[in-house]
């Protein structure tokens, strides 16, 4: 086999399995698939009584004046008509219902399945480029899923009636019009493949105006303050002139598909005109039979252009239907096979030699061994980028490591499910998330089924209550999005209750007062150091001053462990941390 024929059977075979893949989606509505095809089926069999009709006036009803007839014949048109009309409304309503209950299934099994992949995929994947996927890219799945099939078999069978009516009329006239066709289909299968490239850089496009989209109006903020509105339209505009491009030559193969099919079919009308001239010159047809003909052969240009449209819609369709399995062919975060529940751990935390790399050029940690006994306060200090965070997310298995072992109480994480291992790992962070919703729902995040007492309770341990008891609307309060509305201290202060009301046993605090002025480090601290309580606690510190009490402290420097000890054993050996501690404290001094 050669290596185009390979690649051929790989492209079919993809397409075969695309194809099976979407037909998965119209199995739960198949009856409403079915009144669909079958409403479709209806209005092709009318479309082709009006030039039966028209044949039997022009050569029987009106050469025999049969006048009575002739308006029987009319009125049982109206009514196909208005049965048309009725059908019409069926396929445009529930024709498109199926599609939207088609589209909703698509949009919730995508996002049931971003919510299961591992952190490396969004450290990879813009959140624009994700919401294009979930928004134009499944319109166009939409789209095809209705009127695909029944565009298709609408055309097809119209084609089929006009072949067999037409041929009823004159069979060598119908032949010759129906010779065309093999050149409609040779100009198709030529400019398709063109236009499928086009569409799909058409939606690659778009999905990369949508990530500068969501960036920019994300940061409005910063870029209000630093006035930097220019720049953000030249980044804007990048975006849109790729865009530009892109829709330049889909549209540039659409208009050389369209206008030679079109081409095409405007030369059956030709060869109709000189070829049934013709056969009327020579008596091999007769008059109302030519002008039946005439008028029937719309029938069948109609469908055919509705098959050239239909290709086009093929391609939209495919195309975002491909980049849909691409997301849903990422592969999820998945429990090792046997992984057991952890139950409520004591908080015991190892790590046994562990490397870990996000590829394999860039190594982040290197032969990492610490020990943290439970209820114990474990600091991490180094410079920005040495892997502190790094080891944090670690311990939830956001990641897997490269080589060595996390344990928790003593069982490696690999063998514990994913969920249970989360669900005993509290965490704060410097940069924090909250929902655009009231200051209850955010809070009650740590914990689905909370009452309302344990909400007020972890938020007066976290010195949040009296300020939401402050607000005219309380705990019904809307914070905005990402919480804009509150000041930095306020957004903390919120993150803690989450944690005080989810009372896990590991805490994880990640430089979580390193943003915040020195009056609102304080009242945070407060709060840090009563959630501390009881908990086996890591932190990365930043201000060397807040872990000064740390039961133990360690120096990470290029992905290792450089130093370990307490504040005072590590003072006295004038290393790493000796150093950071004495530069910090000449910069606070002056």
């Amino acid at each position: 086999m050669s290596q185009e024929q390979g690649m051929k059977k790989r492209d079919r075979n993809k397409t075969a399995g695309l194809l099976k893949r979407f037909i998965q989606y119209y199995k739960p509505h198949k009856k409403l698939f079915f009144l669909d095809m079958g409403a479709a089926l209806l209005v092709a069999l009318i479309g082709i009584v009006y030039p039966i009709i028209t044949r039997t006036m022009l050569n029987t009803l009106i050469p025999e004046r049969q006048y009575q007839m002739i308006i029987v014949l009319g009125l049982l048109l109206l009514t196909l008509y208005l049965a048309k009309m009725m059908l019409n409304y069926f396929i445009q309503y529930q024709g498109h219902m199926m599609g939207v209950y088609m589209q909703a299934r698509m949009r919730s099994d995508m996002f049931a399945h971003l919510e299961k992949l591992p952190y490396s995929f969004y450290d990879t994947h813009e959140t624009g480029k994700i919401m294009s996927r979930m928004t134009n890219d499944l319109f166009d799945v939409v789209e095809l899923a209705h009127h695909g099939p029944e565009n298709l078999i609408i055309s097809v069978l119209s084609i089929l009636f006009s072949f067999m009516y037409l041929s009823s009329i004159n069979i060598w006239l119908t032949l010759i019009i129906f010779s065309c066709v093999p050149f409609l289909v040779i100009i198709s299968y030529s400019l398709r493949k063109k236009m499928r490239k086009a569409f799909r850089d058409t939606r690659s496009a778009m999905a990369d105006i949508n990530a500068s989209l969501e960036s920019s109006i994300s940061g409005i903020r910063v870029t209000k303050a630093f006035t930097n509105a220019e720049k953000e339209k030249e980044k804007f505009e990048v975006g849109n002139r790729k865009f530009k491009e892109a829709r330049k030559d889909s549209y540039s193969a659409m208009g050389r598909f369209h206008s030679g099919n079109t081409f095409v079919t405007d030369i059956f009308n030709v060869v109709v005109l000189i070829a049934g001239g013709l056969f009327l010159y020579n008596g091999k047809i007769q008059f109302g039979d030519y002008s039946a003909f005439i008028v029937s052969i719309n029938m069948f240009i109609g469908p055919v252009m509705t098959l050239i449209n239909f290709m086009e819609q093929f391609e939209n369709g495919v195309t975002g239907f491909e980049r849909f399995c691409e997301i849903m062919d990422a592969r999820p975060e998945q429990d090792e096979e046997g992984a057991e529940d952890a139950g409520v751990l004591e908080g015991h935390i190892e790590f046994r030699d562990v490397s870990y790399a996000y590829d394999e050029d860039k190594g982040v940690l290197r032969h990492v061994n610490l020990n943290i006994e439970k209820g114990k306060k474990y600091a991490l200090v180094g410079p920005s980028g040495g892997g502190k965070t790094t080891i944090c997310h670690l311990i939830p298995h956001f990641y897997n490591i490269v080589s060595g072992q996390i344990l928790l109480d003593g069982k490696d994480i690999h063998h514990l499910t994913l969920e249970s291992v989360r669900r005993n790992i509290g965490i704060v962070q410097q940069d924090i998330y909250l929902f655009n919703d009231t200051m209850r729902e955010n809070i009650r995040y740590g914990k689905l089924d909370a009452t309302e007492d344990e909400i007020i309770l972890a938020a007066k341990r976290a010195n949040i209550h009296d300020y939401i008891m402050s607000l005219p609307g309380g705990y019904d309060t809307q914070i905005g999005e990402r919480g804009v509305r509150l000041s930095g201290g306020q957004k903390q202060r919120l993150s803690i209750a989450r944690v005080f009301l989810k009372n896990p046993p590991i805490l994880i605090l990640d430089e979580a007062t390193s943003a915040l002025d020195n009056t609102t480090e304080i009242l945070i601290q407060n709060a840090l150091d009563e959630l501390c309580v009881g908990r086996t606690t890591l932190v990365v510190a930043h201000r060397l001053s807040t872990i000064k009490n740390a039961d133990e402290i360690a120096v990470v420097e290029n992905g290792q462990i450089t130093e370990q000890g307490t504040h005072e054993e590590l003072m006295k050996k004038r290393g790493a941390y000796y150093n950071l501690y004495q530069l910090q404290f000449r910069a606070n001094a002056g």
